[in-house]
């Protein structure tokens, strides 16, 4: 059974509000023709520990909503920056000035950007 592209980011998104993520951002790659993948979703946490558990949060939420499992998980070791792997979509948390730092939204800025209000 494949599971559309926006519903697999919409369960992404349950899964970083589960853990009270911030600034989730998602960007639709969709129309640019040179886009490694269609989505970045892009969230951070304030500590290693939160950004494991938004990380492993997004991976058993998405997997027992819809049955969908990441390809891979790099960086859990450290837990300043979790890239997630669902194939079309790509899954960043990072604490807060790595993600400052990469700025990564900024490199797609041709792209259809979407920030989700953070639930406090």
């Amino acid at each position: 059974m494949m599971v559309e592209n926006e519903v697999i980011v919409q369960k992404i998104i349950e899964g970083i509000q589960e853990k009270k993520g911030k600034a989730i951002t998602v960007v639709n790659l969709t129309k640019l023709h040179d886009a490694p993948c269609s989505y970045f979703v892009i969230c951070q946490g304030d500590s290693v520990t939160q950004v494991n558990a938004i990380a492993l949060s997004i991976r058993d939420y998405v997997r027992d909503e819809i049955r969908v499992k990441p390809y891979a998980i790099d960086g859990l070791d450290n837990c300043e920056w979790v890239a997630m792997d669902y194939a079309q979509i790509i899954v960043h948390v990072f604490q807060r000035e790595p993600r400052a730092f990469y700025d990564i939204e900024h490199l797609w800025e041709d792209a259809e950007i979407a920030q989700i209000p953070d639930l406090d």
